[in-house]
């Protein structure tokens, strides 16, 4: 079963997937929902018709200090969503700290143009999110 790492954001959504055996995390896709989560679900139902996914790993906005940002209420409130709308799946959440500061310093280590970069690191940020998630796994 694979795992779906999820990046959410206020306009876009950046996702990542592991291989069937749940050991690497590939970038899948960025969701332009600007608000709308109708969208985030719908393509989320179209990604769960293509691949068997057992477990959602969804990015918490936490500061640096271990407190809540002002966007954990609002990634808490997607998750209710989540659990409705996929009452089966199981959703982890990581802290997701320096997720955007590692994905900006991989794409300009690989020399992405700034145009590209906007399109992308959600994405990206969604694969380190969920590789956070695996290490986790192997770790306990």
């Amino acid at each position: 079963m694979r795992k779906l790492g999820i990046d959410y954001g206020d306009s876009r959504v950046g996702l990542a997937i592991t291989d069937a055996l749940g050991i690497t995390a590939q970038g899948l896709e960025t969701v332009q929902h600007n608000g709308n989560d109708k969208l985030v679900l719908k393509f989320l139902e179209q990604v769960l018709e293509k691949y068997d996914i057992d477990t959602f790993v969804i990015g918490m906005p936490i500061n640096m200090d271990g407190s809540k940002t002002q966007r954990v209420e609002i990634t808490e409130k997607f998750i209710h969503k989540l659990k409705c709308k996929f009452p089966k799946i199981l959703i982890q959440t990581i802290d997701e700290r320096l997720t955007t500061v590692a994905a900006n310093k991989t794409m300009n280590y690989l020399n992405i143009n700034k145009n590209k970069k906007k399109q992308i690191i959600d994405t990206i940020s969604a694969v380190y999110i969920l590789e956070t998630y695996i290490k986790k796994l192997e770790n306990s």
